[in-house]
């Protein structure tokens, strides 16, 4: 994200939204003002971006990231292009990024994409006439995804310092996790468990990076849920991911290999929240939903206000 890292609105003009600490901690903290004064009074936010247009490029499936986008500008009072199945778009033709991102910025205000490959959306980003929002790349980033998460934290736990937060699952190929460990790292008084099977553990690099930012973060490694369970302020739950496995075999000898459910929740803190990037497949038990604690529904709500926010001032509407 190109620009100063500080908080006033002026100072968002021609800027991008790639990587999870493209936004200092101020910043973050003066997005979630704005979504909560959304929260607050959603009439006052109606027509704040009445005559804009936000394009979705979408080149892998999806549905939460990219209709909470659509949702909120519309509830923004803007209007939306999008592209959901590329194969009916010209990159079948065989277009490049590049291209594509010149000719849509040319359409739009604001491009929101998301791509398969890691590092697709910083190279589009040198093409974008327009601000534009990675949606996700790879196994890399997703770092609207971490505004949400952090949003949520803070309207839950009234804080985002001295927290222990256990991530548990699929810690190699899970953008969401790498890009939020990297966000909470830089706060004061966290603590990490870091919960899964050795084939899908944190990437050392992503370990080395936040070990090296000089915050003081702990970091401890389990295969057992209940390591985590026990003393956690929160539980973030990521599904085994099918679409990152190169053969069916490993995929399915992971997939159950971590499933929450009211039996175990019984190890949890009374006052710890359990979160879940979502799509949910078999690692959360439905019957997990019932449990005040667990919040990923609330989660996916907050997202689309926090994005609403992250439109507003990208576009220099607050």
């Amino acid at each position: 994200m190109r620009g100063p890292s500080n908080a006033n609105a002026a100072d968002w003009n021609g800027r991008h939204f790639i990587d999870s600490l493209d936004l200092s901690p101020p910043e973050y903290e003066a997005l979630f003002d704005v979504a909560n004064r959304i929260k607050e009074g959603p009439s006052n936010y109606s027509s704040r971006c009445v005559g804009k247009l936000m394009a979705t490029l979408f080149y892998e499936p999806s549905t939460r990231t990219r209709l909470s986008f659509e949702a909120a500008m519309m509830r923004l009072g803007g209007q939306v292009l999008t592209v959901s199945d590329v194969a009916t778009s010209s990159v079948a033709k065989g277009e490049s990024l590049a291209d594509t991102i010149r000719t849509v910025g040319g359409y739009a205000d604001l491009i929101v994409m998301r791509h398969p490959r890691e590092g697709a959306a910083r190279l589009a980003a040198l093409y974008a006439p327009v601000p534009l929002i990675n949606g996700g790349d790879g196994a890399r980033e997703h770092p609207t995804q971490t505004l949400t998460d952090m949003y949520t934290i803070r309207t839950f736990k009234d804080r985002l310092d001295d927290l222990t937060v256990a991530f548990c699952g699929d810690l190699r190929y899970g953008r969401t996790v790498h890009s939020l460990i990297k966000a909470l790292a830089r706060r004061s008084g966290i603590r990490f468990v870091l919960i899964s099977p050795e084939e899908l553990r944190l990437p050392n690099a992503t370990k080395e990076e936040v070990l090296a930012s000089g915050s003081g973060v702990k970091i401890q490694e389990s295969i057992r849920m209940e390591d985590g369970l026990r003393d956690c302020d929160l539980l973030y739950m990521t599904r085994i991911q099918k679409e990152r496995f190169f053969n069916e075999e490993d995929y399915i000898k992971l997939r159950d290999t971590y499933v929450l459910t009211p039996e175990k929740m019984k190890e949890a803190n009374k006052d710890a929240i359990i979160m879940h990037p979502l799509p949910r497949v078999t690692e959360i038990s439905p019957e997990v939903d019932e449990d005040e604690r667990a919040i990923y529904f609330q989660q996916a709500r907050l997202g689309m206000l926090v994005r609403m926010a992250l439109i507003i001032r990208l576009l220099e509407e607050e």
